[in-house]
């Protein structure tokens, strides 16, 4: 049976949902307007991500309800990938008001034997079909050569790569991704990877996946996020949001202070405005100043609301294009990630949670 009936890549993709409305293949509109900048696609596999990771909606062993199969909460449909870059390749006339805004694409592995192969090959036919950059988001897991891996996903047309290490600690690593929950992620690999993937693309080119509220004190939080940096990579930030079914399904997310705090930090030290040596933190390691006021630090990108806005992987202007609206919480007034610049009215919410429990 060939992939095109088993529907599975390197022939077929997944879509974030909100992909695929921007894409036009699925009906919606985008709350306040927040279209997503970049194609987030996933790889699939009718057997599955091999990985069990505590709080993913891909886990191995995800207890969830047909109407629950989800990941980051939102349904992901496949396409063929070779119906996905008909329509980026239609003429702006044509794709008028059914590709939106798309800076980018983001090509997804997962844990699986055969996708260090299949995402090569994937990444060379999108790179050599579409005029959009590629970042991949690269499973360190399945590459025993990830130097040849990530030489071989530049030569195809990748331009930046990126690592989900996720957790904080190599304790929580070990507890939410490894052994302990039967899963083949060791913290040792990701971080040898990050440092292979920065020799392969340069500083800068590489953004390293935190999750705020796995149980990571803040000070933990701030450290891992000042290892990447002095990897050369970039903290991308996201908020634990439960998803249904799994291991930490029925567990809540971190309070809004203390991902603001952990925002600024990213914002901060990712900018090199601030080192770690800056920092203070009370006995429970929560952040108690960053070393100066934060209005003498940030100025107008505190004015603005920049901290607060997603980070993510550019367009080719340099503007954020991996926005992902709402990847962290349903639509609603007070968001943790901005996919957009925020209003007096967000900006009147979200100093006021700063320093906040």
């Amino acid at each position: 049976m060939d992939n095109s009936s088993r529907r599975e890549s390197p022939d077929f993709v997944q879509t974030s949902l909100a992909g695929a409305m921007a894409l036009g293949l699925e009906p919606g509109s985008f709350y306040r307007n927040a279209c997503p900048g970049s194609l987030n696609l996933l790889m699939t596999y009718q057997d599955g991500c091999r990985a069990n990771c505590s709080y993913c909606g891909l886990a191995r062993e995800r207890q969830a309800e047909p109407e629950e199969n989800t990941f980051i909460r939102v349904k992901w449909p496949v396409y063929s990938l070779a119906a996905i870059i008909d329509i980026l390749r239609q003429p702006p006339p044509a794709a008028a008001g059914k590709v939106k805004k798309l800076g980018r694409i983001c090509l997804s592995m997962v844990t699986h034997p055969r996708a260090a192969a299949d995402c090569i090959g994937m990444v060379t036919e999108l790179s050599a079909r579409t005029d959009l950059p590629l970042s991949v988001l690269a499973s360190p897991t399945i590459l025993p050569a990830a130097t040849a891996f990530f030489e071989a996903i530049k030569a195809g047309g990748a331009d930046r790569v990126g690592i989900a290490v996720d957790a904080a600690t190599p304790e929580l690593f070990a507890a939410m991704r490894g052994a302990a929950v039967g899963g083949p992620h060791r913290w040792a690999k990701y971080w040898e990877s990050i440092e292979q993937a920065v020799d392969v693309f340069g500083c800068e080119q590489v953004s390293v996946h935190l999750i705020v509220g796995l149980g990571e004190t803040e000070q933990a939080m701030v450290q891992a996020i000042a290892r990447a940096n002095q990897y050369g990579a970039q903290a991308h930030l996201f908020s634990f949001c439960p998803e249904p079914g799994s291991k930490l399904g029925s567990c809540e997310p971190p309070s809004y202070g203390q991902y603001r705090r952990i925002q600024l930090a990213a914002y901060l030290l990712n900018k090199q405005q601030i080192s770690l040596a800056d920092f203070a933190f009370d006995p429970q390691g929560k952040i108690v100043s960053y070393g100066r006021r934060l209005e003498e630090l940030l100025g107008d990108q505190l004015a603005a609301g920049a901290p607060f806005m997603t980070s993510g992987c550019p367009d080719r202007t340099g503007c954020v294009a991996c926005n992902r609206p709402y990847g962290n919480e349903r639509p609603g007034p007070v968001l943790r990630n901005y996919p957009f610049w925020p209003e007096a009215a967000d900006l009147t919410t979200v100093k006021g949670q700063i320093w906040d429990e």
